[in-house]
Order: C-alpha cells, then sequence, then structure tokens
C-alpha cells in the first residue's frame, strides 16, 4: 500500500462511518493542486544539476493551506499527496483554520553544499512564489529542512511580494520566528502522553518510554517526557540504537549526540539495532522518524500497551489492525503529534500581527490546544466505540465537510 492509499484507507473507513456518500466522500479526498516542478542549479565545481520538486495543496474549505517541506531521496508525488491530506485532517482535528499542503525536493541534502542547499531552496521559491502565500499555503520545516531554509524562502518570497514574513513558519527567532516552536512537536506528544496515561491509571512519572528516532521531534520528547518523571529505556537514530531496561540519562545523552552527532556509541546503556527500539520492552512506543516503520509484522512484536505516534503515518494500516486485536491503543498522528503544526499557527498569528508572545503564553495555549482535541477525539470514541484513529478522522471530516458545504461546492 502507498503512503496516499494508506491516508486514504483511513479516511475512507471514518466517511463511510459517517455515511457522508460518494459525492461528498471523492470530494474531499481529490486534492485541489498538484505541482510537480524540475529545479536546475549549478553546483559548486560547475556541475549543472536538476531535482525534482513538488507542493500539493489538497485542501482550503477551513483556511489557507498548511504543511511542512522536506528534502530527503524519497520524496516523490505519492508520498507528497498522501502526507498533504494527513495536514488536512491533522489541522482540523486542532480546529486550526488551515486546510492541508505538503511539498518537497527529491534530493541527499548531506551530499550539497550549505551554498548548493540555498540556491535549490531559492530556485525552487521561484517556481512556488504565486501559488503560495500568507493566505495561500504556508510551507514549515519538515525532513531535512530547518530554520535556515525557511529564512532563505522568507527572503526569496518577500523579493516578489514585498516583506512577507507570515509566508512560513518554523524562522529563526531572529527573522519573526516563534519562541517555542523547536520543541512545539515533542511538547505536543508531552501533553497527550499525559492525557492518555490518565485515562488508563497511569501517568508520565515511571512510565516507560521507547523513542524511535532521535530528531528533533524524537529528541525534544524524549527531553521532556523525562523531565516529567518518565524512564527513556530506548532511543535510536540512523545510526543506531541504545537501550538500558533502568532508563537512560537523557541530558548526558543530549550531550554524547551532540559531540558525536548520533545516539550510537553513548556509554550510559547497552548498543542495539534501530528496529530493536521498535519492539523494546516498554509501556509506550513512540515512532518519531519515518512512515511506515510498523509493518504487519512488527506490530505483532510491539511490546508497549500504548503507541503514540510523533512521526507521520509511522503505522501502515495492516498494523494498525494487529494492534486493534492485541489491545494496543494507538494515538493517531493526527492528534498525536500536531504540537508542531499548532505553534506554527502561533507564529502566523504573531507575524500577521505584527507581535511577539513569551514562550510561557506559547507553551500554554499549546496545552490547552492539544487537550481540547484530544477530550472531543476521546468523546467519540467512547460514543461510538471507535479506534482513536477513526474517531480523530470522524472529528476532522466532519469539520472540512461542514465547510465545504456551507462555502458552497
Amino acid at each position: 500500500m502507498t503512503s496516499a492509499e494508506a491516508a486514504n484507507h483511513y479516511f475512507k473507513k471514518a466517511a463511510r462511518i459517517m455515511d457522508v456518500g460518494e459525492r461528498i466522500e471523492t470530494l474531499l479526498a481529490t486534492p485541489l493542486r498538484e505541482l510537480k516542478v524540475q529545479v536546475s542549479i549549478e553546483l559548486d565545481n560547475g556541475e549543472i544539476r536538476t531535482f525534482s520538486g513538488y507542493r500539493i495543496q489538497h485542501d482550503n474549505a477551513r483556511g489557507p493551506m498548511k504543511g511542512g517541506l522536506r528534502f530527503h531521496p524519497e520524496v516523490d508525488g505519492d508520498e507528497t499527496l498522501g502526507l498533504a491530506s494527513l495536514m488536512t485532517w491533522k489541522t482540523a482535528v486542532v480546529n486550526l483554520p488551515y486546510g492541508g499542503a505538503k511539498g518537497g525536493i527529491q534530493v541527499d541534502p548531506g551530499k550539497l553544499s550549505l551554498k548548493e542547499l540555498e540556491r535549490l531552496t531559492r530556485k525552487f521559491v521561484d517556481q512556488l512564489h504565486d501559488v503560495i502565500g500568507p493566505t495561500r499555503d504556508i510551507p514549515a520545516p519538515d525532513m531535512n529542512t530547518n530554520p535556515q531554509v525557511m529564512a532563505w524562502i522568507m527572503d526569496q518570497y518577500s523579493k516578489y511580494h514585498g516583506h512577507s514574513p507570515a509566508v512560513v513558519t518554523g524562522k529563526p527567532l531572529e527573522l519573526y520566528g516563534s519562541r517555542g516552536r523547536e520543541a512545539a512537536t515533542g511538547r505536543g506528544l508531552l501533553f497527550v502522553a499525559r492525557e492518555i496515561l490518565r485515562d488508563v491509571g497511569m501517568g508520565v512519572k515511571g512510565t516507560r518510554f521507547a523513542i524511535q528516532g532521535f530528531g528533533n521531534v524524537g529528541s525534544h520528547a524524549a527531553r521532556l517526557l523525562a523531565e516529567d518523571g518518565g524512564v527513556v529505556v530506548a532511543v535510536s537514530d540512523v545510526h543506531g540504537g541504545i537501550q538500558s531496561a533502568r532508563g537512560l540519562d537523557v541530558p548526558a545523552l543530549f550531550e554524547h549526540v551532540r559531540r558525536s552527532g548520533s545516539v550510537k556509541g553513548f556509554p550510559g546503556g547497552t548498543p542495539c539495532r534501530g528496529e530493536d527500539v521498535l519492539v523494546a520492552d516498554c509501556d509506550v512506543l513512540v515512532p518519531a522518524a519515518l512512515g511506515g516503520v510498523i509493518t504487519r509484522q512488527v506490530a505483532a512484536d510491539v511490546r508497549a500497551r500504548i503507541v503514540l505516534e510523533g512521526a507521520n503515518a509511522p503505522c501502515t494500516p495492516e498494523a494498525d489492525e494487529v494492534f486493534e486485536k492485541k489491545g494496543v491503543l494507538v494515538v493517531p498522528d493526527i492528534l498525536a503529534n500536531a504540537g508542531g503544526v499548532t505553534v506554527s499557527y502561533f507564529e502566523w498569528v504573531q507575524n500577521l500581527q505584527h507581535v511577539t508572545w513569551e514562550e510561557e503564553r506559547v507553551n500554554g495555549e499549546l496545552e490547552r490546544v492539544m487537550k481540547e482535541a484530544y477530550e472531543k477525539v476521546g468523546q467519540i470514541s467512547r460514543s461510538r466505540k471507535l479506534p482513536l484513529r477513526t474517531s480523530a478522522y470522524v472529528l476532522a471530516i466532519g469539520r472540512v465537510g461542514k465547510a465545504t458545504v456551507l462555502r458552497g461546492i
């Protein structure tokens, strides 16, 4: 099953439970615009290289479209479409006035110099600037992009349209970024973890967490969960994993990663393969790296009671079926990792109003949004006896569908 097929699978399942009808189902599933461009740049050695770039705008019924921009060798139209549709449902679950979009460039950024990456980003904006903007489509960081890339996008877009800090979010603080944005997705995971654990009679303190992926999302989640009393028993990144039944010293691990660039070789635990973290002995598994890593086979071996999706689409539909039979609670990506887009919304609001919020306000507003969204999804789950993922889609489809009909078809 492709990325787009997997995203559509969950949508169709919820849409048919809601009985929205075939015509509305087709309308809501069909993307507004699919754009593919060829981006040619001159490398530092004088060679000319061409890269494929994508921006898929899925839905704008509830507001301008919002979604990340990733630089990765496996970026393609199918993956981008699946992720764009996820953003439509994610923004609706947390009730942000946005629709969904996603984009990327098919490139290995590790093989380009900083100057080459800048040229590539700016040339990409040259081809996209007339279909993005503060009231149209607002990109944000995603895999292998960061505040510096967002700064280049803002600057290049502003050359065409005048000073426009609200065209992207996730910018550096010095260029109108928001306090709290870097840790927002991980902090949102913490807030949702508190809610789901309370509902099952537990708490973060003393609960054992395994975190697959130690990038921006996973590392901040590990830090914040540990500060809340959680026991992080295993982590991994692209180079390998480390585990300890007694719990890892997360501050020391951060320092090790800062020095070495990887969790590999951390002396405070036992080395393991990255994939071993997915089946570690823990209470809560947080897949926070690539999509599609938890297949039917992996799900059968997962020992966690709760799966908290920090990545986009880490579980396949087949894995979901296994978890449902095993009684494993899955908190879906469109709820669990919505902290990032929520604080991106706060950044956009600050840019439009030309104000700056203190981090305490950002974090407080984020907690409110995440708790309200969890409660809404939980109410649907309890009243209709549905899994949390299906319940989240029911909530999102209801909001997007109503907006679509009210605006007129």
